[in-house]
């Protein structure tokens, strides 16, 4: 099966499964970590699949994404991640190794150097393709005023799907 069946088979499951959390995954220098994200677009775009993610520059994990040019996303296929997946979205990794601290299960990634979650569900490998720091000023002032109030603003990172494939 191609990448690009796989992904677009899954579709509706890792659209489902995001509004409840899935697993952004990172490493860059010597240093690996995982937040939980509920926003992401799905599509085709510059001839390739493409997921994008958006990291917040206040997040540890923009900093590493800032210092690679790969990542994961690991999108639970049951309950069993939902308290992993509230204690990654609450915790930083600048204070903790999410991983170790609250034994996340991991595995290593088919095509690029960065960790997948364990026994999760579907995983997508991605490489950045673009990346595109939101502009304040073009934004919706109901989607400022409520979710930017505090111009904690993100960087969107379009990622083109290297692999997607089941680890559960």
């Amino acid at each position: 099966m191609s990448i690009r069946q796989s992904f677009f088979e899954n579709a509706l499951p890792m659209l489902t499964q995001l509004p409840r959390g899935a697993f952004l995954s990172v490493q860059a220098n010597g240093t690996a970590n995982t937040m939980t994200i509920g926003w992401g677009l799905m599509g085709f775009i510059w001839r390739k699949p493409v997921l994008m993610v958006a990291v917040r520059f206040s997040r540890h994990t923009y900093g590493l994404m800032e210092a690679s040019d790969t990542f994961t996303v690991s999108f639970p296929s049951s309950d069993r991640y939902k308290e992993l997946l509230d204690q990654a979205g609450k915790l930083s990794g600048r204070d903790i190794d999410k991983f170790k601290d609250l034994n996340i299960p991991v595995q290593k990634a088919r095509t690029v150097d960065d960790p997948v979650i364990d026994n999760c569900g579907i995983i997508i490998e991605c490489r950045t393709l673009y990346k595109q720091a939101m502009n304040p000023d073009d934004l919706d002032e109901e989607i400022r005023r409520v979710l930017y109030a505090d111009d904690d603003y993100h960087m969107l990172y379009f990622g083109e799907v290297l692999a997607c494939y089941r680890n559960d």
